[in-house]
């Protein structure tokens, strides 16, 4: 039966084709979440443990030490699935704090950095917001009206949706509308609804109809006469219809890119690392992480006690503000900095560029049967062939020379044959040459900047270390012979 279903999951996996990228709702990172982060402390500088709830806790990210509990009370294999009664530690391996994910609980939504100060700006695209005016919103500079209801400005004209609004004026309209207004339900269209930050926000973008905005935004592309308003309905368009794309089971809501839980990594792929003099060295996002949690616990404290509203708008752009260095510090105008001047390197910055886990760590791997030399001219070659030295090729050729020794009987395992290439011999060279011919090689040469970076060579074995190349072939390659590889 076991084996019947390992072969159906086999199956399964196999017509898998394809990943797709999208926003993360509030429920799926709490369900991949072991517990919230509650304290910005790491670890106890006098007995070295982690903090309980800390950035470190051994309760929400696995245990420190292999199969062993925080206070000890469990130890050794035997214990292993037991959750500790007096610590609340699994008895697993330390391993799982590679995996193990925490989450903060925002006590304020957070707008997410990446789709308001990025180019095509995602949620000014669908509110129809110039990026200027979403920043005084995000930052709580002004109001904006969600629901206008039955609200006046100075003037006595009625508000419109997506007015902005001082907070005098916002007064002034709470004092001339009646006091029943405000105890009005939300979905009455009489209500008066103006708010600022990343709240305000996220129910703009909860109320936005999709498909009404798409019909909206093709009638002014196919209508318009303005140039420029044309260009800018279908830039708006290809972000509306990418949503409406991803959107057909519920699984890419707009108003996710506003954020109620923040993820936070496990501790291993942001280290501390105990130094000389009982000094740490700490990974920059942990000091990011511990902003975020400092000024959260301010707020939610200082909500708790009923502060004035300044002193809690001020503390919500701070922690706007601390969010935004933790997904993306370079993209900030003011990047939080070291002692030395240093940015401290966030999120994003672990990803893109060159050095990101990406290009250096994930596509910058030596790959089995590749060799690197240096090339040179080989005048006598013609335009389809490479020289190729013998010990290289033995290498790269090994699993086919090792197939055709045990196909005419040389030797009977593939551990002898091993022997036999190892040694390098003379059967060797024989073989060598009967694979070469059905099985050409390609040479690619830095920076592959198009197409004929990476070429198909047929190869021929040659005595030396360096690979011999036409000269003709340089061109294609931007190659010349003082020491390219």
């Amino acid at each position: 039966m076991m084996n019947n279903r390992n072969s159906k999951d086999k199956q399964q996996i196999k017509r898998f084709n394809k990943i797709t990228i999208g926003l993360a709702s509030p429920e799926s990172i709490l369900g991949e979440s072991r517990g919230e982060v509650l304290k910005p402390e790491t670890i106890n500088y006098r007995t070295h443990k982690p903090e309980r709830d800390g950035l470190f806790c051994e309760r929400i990210f696995g245990p420190v030490k292999d199969y062993e509990c925080a206070c000890g009370k469990y130890k050794r294999i035997r214990y292993k699935g037991i959750v500790c009664d007096r610590c609340g530690v699994e008895v697993t391996e330390k391993k799982v704090r590679r995996d193990r994910v925490g989450h903060i609980n925002l006590v304020v939504p957070i707008a997410h950095i990446w789709y308001f100060r990025s180019l095509p700006n995602k949620i000014g695209y669908i509110l129809g917001l110039p990026s200027k005016k979403l920043d005084m919103i995000i930052y709580y500079e002004r109001y904006v009206v969600i629901q206008a209801g039955i609200a006046k400005n100075a003037d006595g004209e009625s508000l419109q949706r997506l007015d902005f609004l001082t907070e005098e004026e916002y007064l002034n309209i709470l004092d001339t509308l009646p006091m029943e207004n405000q105890y009005l339900d939300d979905n009455d269209p009489n209500k008066f609804i103006a708010k600022m930050g990343a709240e305000c926000i996220m129910d703009l973008l909860a109320r936005t109809d999709l498909d009404e905005l798409s019909y909206s935004l093709r009638h002014a592309a196919n209508n318009e006469t303005s140039k420029q308003r044309k260009t800018e309905a279908l830039k708006r368009l290809n972000v509306v219809e990418s949503f409406r794309e991803s959107n057909l089971n519920r699984e890419n809501r707009p108003e996710w890119m506003i954020l109620k839980v923040i993820p936070v990594i496990p501790p291993e792929l942001r280290p501390l690392v105990p130094l000389d003099g009982g000094r740490f060295a700490t990974s920059d996002l942990n000091d990011l992480y511990r902003r975020v949690i400092i000024r959260n616990n301010r707020l939610k404290r200082l909500m708790e006690i009923k502060a004035p509203e300044v002193i809690l708008r001020n503390e919500k752009r701070m922690l706007q503000e601390s969010v935004d260095s933790l997904f993306d510090n370079t993209r900030k105008a003011s990047a939080v900095k070291t002692e030395s001047n240093r940015p401290l390197k966030s999120l994003s910055d672990s990803l893109k560029g060159k050095q990101g886990r990406f290009r250096q760590n994930l596509l910058g791997k030596r790959v089995d049967y590749s060799a690197r030399s240096i090339i040179v001219v080989g005048p006598e070659l013609k335009m389809h062939e490479c020289g190729l030295p013998k010990d290289m090729a033995a290498e790269l050729y090994k699993p086919f020379v090792i197939r055709k020794l045990i196909e005419r009987g040389i030797v009977k395992t593939v551990k002898s044959a091993k022997k036999i290439v190892d040694r390098k011999d003379p059967v060797v060279w024989d073989i060598l040459e009967n694979v070469l011919k059905g099985h050409p090689v390609l040479l690619n040469r830095a920076p592959t900047l198009h197409r004929l970076g990476i070429q198909a060579f047929q190869p021929k074995l040659i005595e030396g270390k360096a690979i011999q190349l036409h000269p003709l072939s340089c061109t294609a390659f931007n190659a010349d012979f003082d020491g390219d590889q």
